[in-house]
């Protein structure tokens, strides 16, 4: 089977193109943002929590970093993406090529198969990588937490009524 072939579906042609749309609002964040010096908790800069795996357990969880690796890689600076989280630059370059190729079908009006084996063998597989790597930094690094990250969230959540 063809990875591209012709489509009129216009439900799936839409679902690519949301595919490259979802990937332009990460980049147009990324763009906006700026990497956090720590290595994680640039997601903060939009209102959103500290990781909870880091304000329990001063840890990093799997996904730890990633906001702050595809920003610094939107912002060419990649030893600083790699640091944040080496597998950030991979997987923003994934989605990336992803979204080019999903735009360029549903211009040519090309459905991207992806029902076939060897999809499903690579998702599994990059989820087991990403996961794994997750568990081992989660056990082999201690003192995630950026100077103050507690003390700063909960100054947040419920700060000094004067």
């Amino acid at each position: 089977m063809p990875f591209l072939e012709p489509c009129e579906d216009k439900k799936i042609l839409i679902g690519q193109l949301i595919v490259t749309g979802i990937w332009a609002v990460i980049t147009g964040v990324g763009i906006y943002l700026s990497p956090s010096v720590h290595g994680h908790g640039t997601h903060q800069q939009l209102g959103l929590p500290p990781c909870p795996s880091v304000l329990l357990f001063n840890r990093p969880c799997p996904g730890c970093g990633l906001t702050t690796s595809w920003t610094a890689t939107i912002h060419g600076n990649l030893p600083q993406a790699f640091s944040a989280h080496p597998l950030g630059p991979l997987l923003y370059l994934a989605l990336t090529t992803f979204a080019v190729i999903n735009l360029y079908a549903y211009i040519k009006r090309l459905r991207v198969d992806t029902s076939g084996r060897k999809w499903m063998v690579g998702i599994v597989a990059s989820g087991v990588v990403f996961f794994g790597f997750g568990l081992a930094r989660f056990f082999l690094t201690d003192n995630y937490a950026a100077p103050n990250e507690m003390a700063n969230f909960l100054k947040r959540v419920a700060p000094d009524k004067k």
